[in-house]
């Protein structure tokens, strides 16, 4: 048995008047450092999620996009930073194709997550830009011992990225990836850090950088521009939200799948989820059944809003719930398809701070180390977003320039009443509509905290419609399963295809000073962190 693989106890939640919760540790202290150099809760979580990109650079990178949802001066505010496809995508760029490319230049959309840094220190944030960037520099520079997810994602994603260009130079000198505990570094990301901290963003879509990315993309025939990269905007939303019990759970809207989280949660308020005892084969039954439902819908009809043929508004009709949770047997698993509505890979964190502030922010490079590449001499990796789009003619997400494809990652936010209350995620492509599904259902209907909740087991629909349990799922409930007809597979104890979820919880608000409680995800390198 390898010395990082010995079994742990649960963790047990974390309580203080600033928290910082992310899913590697030397991220976690970035962000708590920005708060004791008189930061607020947008500072820690841009310093983590900057330091995120050095030492987690298997899930995320520089080349990324980010989302974000943000409580500040009583107010919930969502950030989109997807970018949008090159302008030259189109059929006919595909032409031949069935499937968009996974990986390679041709998956590679215009990155959004350098301009969400930017955008969200300039709304909301109390630090110099350029100080959330010293924590990444600094390990980007001097190097940082990997930790043992990290190393062991590494080693499973890297193999497979040798092809594509710059990733061997970049990720696997000497053709070798870093084992846990060996120190490992990054000169080149470090100078592009300080390039981005010292012209705000502006190098990398208009000035050096974004002709390093340029060129590079002309040298393997790839269609990104100067203007692609120039015309990216983040886009300020609103988010959507469903009230579940005396809670209003809280999403950013479409191209992403947030709204599959919410379309669930609804279901279920109408398949008679409450009146199922708490902990039973029943509920679990329920849970995975509007899971498949709500799926059928999001391959059919999500896409960037102006694509989409239903609304958001249609998809969450309570009208349109009910009816399609009367298609449930309680019994019995069903194969569904998508419904008709009247027409009307990643890393996540979340902070708070004792003036009241919290931050629920995702960014990804999509699937481990994302497109594979790399632009040499910078340590900027991208992205394969563009894997997210369709290649079949007439459906919402067909692929067209200018144009964001369907997106998995979300975070997400509970408040109650006029207060807020909690800013969660849970990481990992299709299985994060799921884990938000199953940390509202454990937080709101049994009560959990936040560590509970995500310690608790967790099933796992997969792409191919396979049904997956965690190895500490009760095994008459798996029994239970099967007899209902689930073709299910109970995963062994170091699976890591359940996701990494992050929580912050407002406890109280005590003579004025808020008092969280915080959790990180086991299943993760990662820690919640307190000041």
């Amino acid at each position: 048995m390898s010395y990082f693989s010995t079994p742990s106890l649960q963790r047990k939640a974390v309580l203080g008047r600033n928290v910082v919760a992310t899913s590697q540790p030397l991220a976690t202290q970035a962000g708590l450092q920005a708060l004791a150099r008189g930061g607020n809760a947008i500072d820690a979580a841009l310093s983590a999620a900057i330091t995120l990109t050095v030492v987690e650079p298997t899930m995320n990178g520089i080349g990324g996009d980010a989302f974000a949802l943000i409580w500040h001066n009583e107010t919930l505010q969502g950030l989109n930073g997807c970018g949008r496809a090159p302008a030259a995508w189109g059929p006919e760029w595909f032409k031949g194709q069935t499937t968009m490319p996974e990986r390679g230049w041709d998956s590679v959309t215009v990155p959004g997550q350098v301009a969400a840094w930017v955008d969200l220190s300039e709304r909301y944030g109390q630090l110099p830009f350029a100080k959330l960037f010293e924590s990444a520099i600094r390990y980007a520079t001097e190097g940082f011992p990997v930790s043992p997810v990290i190393a062991r994602q590494w080693q499973t994603f890297a193999p497979l990225m040798q092809t594509y260009p710059g990733f061997v130079e970049a990720f696997m000198p000497g053709g070798k990836v870093p084992q846990a505990g060996d120190i490992w570094s990054f000169p080149d990301q470090a100078q592009t850090l300080k390039d981005i901290a010292a012209t705000r963003g502006r190098s990398f879509y208009e000035g050096e950088l974004a002709q390093k990315i340029v060129d590079f993309a002309q040298l393997h025939g790839a269609a990104m521009s100067m203007t692609d990269l120039a015309e990216h905007q983040s886009e300020w939303v609103d988010s959507i939200h469903l009230r579940v019990k005396d809670v209003d759970v809280h999403e950013i809207p479409p191209n992403g799948q947030g709204v599959v989280a919410l379309m669930v949660l609804g279901i279920l308020q109408h398949a008679g989820y409450e009146q199922a005892p708490a902990g039973s084969a029943l509920r679990a039954h329920l849970e995975v059944e509007a899971m498949r439902l709500a799926f059928a819908d999001l391959y059919a009809h999500v896409a960037e809003p102006s694509h989409m043929q239903v609304s958001t508004e249609d998809l969450l009709n309570p009208a349109y719930l009910k009816q399609r949770a009367a298609l449930i047997h309680r019994e019995q698993a069903s194969q569904f398809v998508a419904g008709v509505p009247k027409v009307g890979g990643t890393v996540y964190l979340c902070t708070a701070d004792a003036q009241g502030n919290m931050v629920s922010y995702i960014q990804s490079n999509f699937n481990g180390f994302g497109s594979g590449v790399v632009v040499p001499g910078t340590g900027i990796s991208f992205q394969n977003r563009g894997f997210g789009f369709e290649l079949k003619p007439g459906h919402p997400n067909e692929v067209a320039g200018r144009k964001r494809p369907m997106h998995t990652i979300i975070p997400a936010f509970i408040t109650r009443g006029d207060d807020p209350l909690m800013a969660f995620g849970v990481m990992g492509g299709n299985m994060q509509a799921q884990g938000h599904v199953q940390m509202v259902l454990r937080t709101v209907y049994d009560g959990l905290n936040p560590q509970a909740a995500i310690d608790a087991p967790r099933w796992r629909i997969l792409e191919n419609g396979q049904l997956t349990l965690e190895s500490h799922w009760p095994t008459h409930i798996v029994e239970s399963l099967k007899k209902m007809g689930h073709n299910l597979q109970v995963l062994g104890p170091d699976c890591i295809d359940f996701g990494s979820a992050q929580a912050v919880t407002m406890h109280s608000n005590h003579n004025e000073q808020a008092v969280y409680v915080g959790g990180s995800d086991p299943r993760r390198d990662g820690l919640a962190g307190v000041y």
